[in-house]
């Protein structure tokens, strides 16, 4: 597998496509301030009774932190007439919005095709640059040859050539996105999410410099952060909720809450929502994380039943946390 590896980082680093940056960008002191943006994952809105409410929190403390732009990361709502007012708050935002397609944003029968019109994408996959920064939207939705059932977790050669093409073609420093991880291929992350990785890696080598900085994801529903090969992988847990499933459900605010939302006591809900502000200060070479933390609603997942190394409870925690790592 190594030497499959090292063949395939030896091919895509020979690419003729890409521009010779040099390795002296991260470097240029004063010439590209920090960004700042804020990021919110996996709210639920057609899970949650209070979304709109959690969604209003976070847009109004990214509107007081003046941020660059705001991002929402996955399982956000289905493209439904019911949901605007909801997808309105998020554009309520004084400034730029994206937006990452979930697995649950097409639930109920609607076409991704549907989900990327309602919330005003340019495509599944995109990309953008701004201020000296270029950012990288992925969709972990395509449907592989041998799909087993369940939702699909995937990405098709189209957009692994696309995603390919896109990192070699600049010269900034890069942020990705994606719903689902890249890293965790056996957890419920992009089944071959080891692919997207030796493309950053191979670009980062044929670079010269750390052009990739991290890839973040959502999904999980946890808090953590990994580093692989270098590139750094936050995991921004959900504004909302831990599903805990069948065996553990619990009735958590009250019966009428729970007939008009049926699938919350599936859930272990945090009181308040969660999310991130995220800095990326080159003449530092830092990316910094400020997390919003809260409690669970009612009993923790290992009060239910099992024990806290059943639930991996290091990382399930009602909380986004505060990190900083250098690069």
């Amino acid at each position: 597998m190594e030497m499959q590896r090292r063949d395939f980082l030896k091919g895509l680093a020979g690419l003729s496509v890409a521009p010779l940056c040099g390795s002296t960008l991260l470097a240029q002191d004063g010439k590209v301030r920090p960004i700042r943006f804020g990021v919110i994952a996996d709210v639920h809105q057609d899970i949650m009774h209070d979304a709109e409410e959690r969604l209003q929190v976070f847009v109004d403390a990214m509107r007081e932190a003046d941020v660059d732009f705001i991002l929402q990361i996955g399982d956000f709502c289905v493209p439904k007439e019911a949901n605007r007012n909801f997808l309105n708050i998020f554009k309520s935002f004084p400034g730029p919005q994206y937006h990452v397609i979930g697995n649950h944003d097409t639930d109920g029968g609607y076409r991704r095709e549907q989900t990327v019109e309602y919330y005003g994408m340019p495509d599944r996959f995109y990309s953008w640059d701004q201020q000296g920064f270029h950012f990288v939207v992925l969709d972990g939705n395509d449907r592989p040859a041998d799909h087993q059932g369940g939702y699909p977790r995937y990405m098709a050669q189209d957009q692994l050539e696309w995603l390919k093409q896109d990192i070699a073609s600049t010269c900034k420093p890069t942020l990705v996105f994606s719903h689902q991880s890249l890293e965790r291929e056996n957890q419920g992350g992009v089944q071959n999410g080891a692919d997207a990785r030796m493309i950053l890696e191979a670009e980062n080598e044929r670079a010269g410099f750390k052009k990739v900085l991290a890839c973040f994801s959502g999904h999980h529903h946890r808090d953590y952060l990994r580093t692989i090969e270098g590139i750094h992988y936050p995991q921004i847990n959900s504004a909302s909720y831990f599903w805990v499933g069948g065996s553990f459900q619990k009735v958590r605010y009250s019966e009428e809450i729970d007939r008009k939302h049926p699938y919350i006591k599936y859930t272990v809900p945090y009181k308040d929502p969660v999310f991130a502000l995220v800095t990326v200060d080159l003449e530092q070479k830092e990316l910094r994380i400020e997390g919003r933390r809260s409690e669970f609603v009612g009993p923790a997942p290992w009060e239910l039943g099992e024990d806290k190394d059943y639930w991996d409870a290091a990382t399930l925690t009602p909380d986004v946390s505060d990190r900083g790592v250098v690069f």
